[in-house]
C-alpha cells in the first residue's frame, strides 16, 4: 500500500476573528443596559403603585375599624413627612421622598399646618376626600366617597 498525500489548497482556519467578537460583545452589552434602563423606569412606577394600594388598604381598614367598634377612626396625613398614621396605632406609615402626596378634605378635618384627616364614622361613611400620589412617570389617585365611605383606587394619566 502506498500512502496518498493530499496536495490541496491551503488549510483555512475555521472560527471568529477578533473584530467579530468584539463586535457581538458590544451588541451584548448594548442589549443589557437598554434592559437596565427599562427596569429601572418600572421600579419608580411600581413604587408609586404599591405606595397608592398602601394608602387604599389603611383607608379600607379605617373604615372597617369605625363599624366594627362604632367609633370614630381616621387616617392622618402629614405632607411634610409625606407619611400617614391610623388613630389607634402608633406605626408611622412612610411614603417615599420621589413621591408628591396631595389631600382634599373636609376643612374641619385640616389640623395643622400640611396636615389633614380622613375620617370614617360608625354608620360607614366618612369626610370623604381624594388622596393623590404623583411621581415623574405616574399619577394614582384614591377617592373616598363620603356616603358609603368607600376608597377607590385608580391610576390617572396626563394628557399633556
Amino acid at each position: 500500500m502506498e500512502a496518498v498525500k493530499s496536495k490541496g489548497r491551503g488549510c483555512k482556519s475555521q472560527g471568529f476573528t477578533l473584530i467579530e467578537l468584539i463586535v457581538v460583545l458590544v451588541i451584548v452589552i448594548l442589549g443589557f443596559a437598554a434592559i437596565g434602563i427599562s427596569l429601572s423606569s418600572g421600579h419608580d412606577t411600581a413604587e408609586i403603585k404599591a405606595a397608592a394600594r398602601d394608602i387604599a388598604s389603611a383607608l379600607r381598614f379605617a373604615r372597617g375599624e369605625a363599624l366594627m367598634n362604632h367609633e370614630e377612626t381616621t387616617v392622618n396625613f402629614d405632607l411634610e413627612e409625606n407619611s400617614y398614621t391610623v388613630s389607634h396605632r402608633d406605626k408611622v406609615y412612610d411614603i417615599p421622598e420621589t413621591i408628591s402626596l396631595s389631600v382634599v378634605t373636609a376643612q374641619s378635618e385640616l389640623t395643622g399646618q400640611g396636615q389633614g384627616n380622613i375620617r370614617f364614622f360608625p354608620d360607614g361613611s366618612s369626610t370623604g376626600g381624594r388622596v393623590t400620589l404623583e411621581n415623574e412617570k405616574a399619577k394614582w389617585q384614591i377617592d373616598i366617597n363620603w356616603l358609603t365611605g368607600a376608597a377607590e383606587l385608580s391610576d390617572t394619566f396626563d394628557d399633556g
